[in-house]
């Protein structure tokens, strides 16, 4: 059997600039260059590799969630930072409203849950559990 020194994470984006701008200036996260790409620490203490790919095509789910105390809050502080929450419309809205919240805690369905987007196009959420 092989072992294991550690494990992390990994996510692929098309432009490590872009990458690096969003998520050091937008969410707050540390990010740091490492291995030809970008190492993020999360608030957790995980690392998360960001690595380049050309040909990058977004997942068609959430792939990292972000934890927050007031998903209303998050959700305003991301819209004035420029980014859309409102990514889900018509049947897929997921019962948002009109700032792509929903509130799954009053509804007795889930958390509290707000969706958007990295520059890749990656789909990522701010949640209050």
């Amino acid at each position: 059997m092989v072992q294991m020194l550690d494990a992390f994470p990994g996510l692929a984006v098309d432009d490590i600039d872009a990458a690096r701008n969003f998520y050091r200036d937008v969410i707050g996260l540390d990010v740091a260059d490492d291995m030809g790409g970008l190492r993020l620490t999360l608030p957790s203490g995980q690392t998360l590799f960001v690595y380049g790919k050309p040909d990058h095509e977004p997942a068609g789910f959430t792939v990292l969630n972000f934890v927050v105390a007031d998903v209303d809050a998050a959700a305003d502080e991301l819209n004035a930072a420029g980014v859309v929450t409102k990514i889900y419309a018509g049947d897929l809205d997921y019962g948002t409203d009109e700032r792509g919240i929903a509130h799954g805690r009053e509804a007795g369905t889930g958390p509290d849950i707000c969706w958007f987007r990295d520059p890749a196009g990656n789909v990522l959420s701010v949640l209050q559990p």
